[in-house]
């Protein structure tokens, strides 16, 4: 159960940039500032920790050792995971953001046969390709079906075109998200806790936002004030605890499959949070009878999943005793 508390927490800290990466474009800020304050915040805050644990010449030997694989994989976790979302928010509305983002429930099951798991045969411990787990997607599928009912009494009121430039980079976020965390967690070999992971993927990220802060200042000038604060919000609710909380959700999990699909499958929660912070902070109005209907599949789908999970654990154990 630990993990998917974690991974539930998680979502609540991450609704916070769906609430308020809209609540900027809506007062007039570029996305682009969104995307690049965001990771520039984190790094005081990720340096500041990891320096109390006194591991950061630990985590700058481990990025010497593969530069490279950590500036590839960085980019694509951090990099094409968060400027899409950023992007999508200047053309929908928190609400269908979120509720577009758990395509992630699918996609991350999707990426299963890219990785390798270790399986235990005899008494030493193998590689094995994996697989999709079918079970565990039948749960996401069934979260994914209820996020469909919550949001498609909104659907009417979004343009064809807004439709498409919101749902197609977030499409890209969502396969480049857990892509660039499986791939790193197979980089670090466990020999980095979350936060040095976190810091590390940061900073290698930079070369991706450096270009793209360049393309900002061309297009759109400086940020204001409000937008650098808003960030900065961003930075230490979603950038840091949210991000830090998965990490460590996915980290107690990493080589089953399908419980690392049952955590990524808790950031469905991030609708409800949004739905939360869209009504209480942007006067949303409240959902229908049939966005309820939604909210019961997404809670039903995770228990399920949860249940599921747990009941796999149970099983491994009794058969160790």
């Amino acid at each position: 159960m630990r993990p998917i508390f974690l991974g539930i927490l998680a979502s609540l800290f991450f609704a916070s940039t769906f609430v308020l990466n809209r609540f900027m474009e809506v007062e007039g800020g570029s996305w682009v500032w969104s995307a690049v304050l965001r990771f520039v915040f984190m790094i005081p805050f990720l340096l500041f920790i990891v320096y109390r644990k006194r591991k950061v010449f630990h985590l700058i030997k481990q990025i010497k050792q593969k530069p490279w694989s950590w500036l590839l994989w960085s980019t694509v976790g951090f990099g094409l995971f968060y400027a899409p979302l950023c992007f999508a928010a200047a053309y929908g509305p928190g609400w269908l953001i979120a509720g577009t983002w758990q395509i992630t429930i699918l996609s991350g099951s999707l990426l299963a046969p890219l990785f390798y798991a270790r399986v235990k045969r005899g008494s030493e411990y193998v590689l094995v390709r994996g697989r999709i787990p079918y079970k565990s997607l039948l749960f996401s599928s069934f979260i994914l079906l209820g996020v469909v009912f919550m949001q498609i009494d909104h659907a009417t009121e979004i343009s064809l075109r807004s439709m498409i430039l919101c749902v197609l980079p977030i499409l890209i976020a969502s396969f480049a998200y857990p892509l660039g965390n499986r791939k790193m967690m197979e980089v670090c070999e466990g020999k980095i806790g979350p936060y040095e992971r976190l810091l590390g993927m940061t900073i290698a990220s930079m070369p991706f936002w450096v270009i793209l802060t360049i393309y900002g200042l061309f297009k759109a000038g400086v940020p204001s004030v409000n937008q650098t604060v808003q960030s900065l919000i961003v930075a230490l609710l979603s950038g840091v605890f949210a991000t830090a909380l998965f990490f460590a959700a996915t980290d107690l999990v990493k080589h089953d499959m399908q419980k690392l699909g049952a955590v990524e499958a808790t950031q469905s929660f991030e609708v409800l949070f949004a739905l939360l912070g869209e009504v209480l902070l942007l006067s949303a109005p409240l959902p229908t009878a049939i966005s309820w209907i939604g909210i019961l599949f997404v809670v039903g789908g995770m228990m399920a999943q949860s249940y599921a999970s747990n009941r796999k654990i149970k099983k491994e154990q009794s058969l160790s005793v």
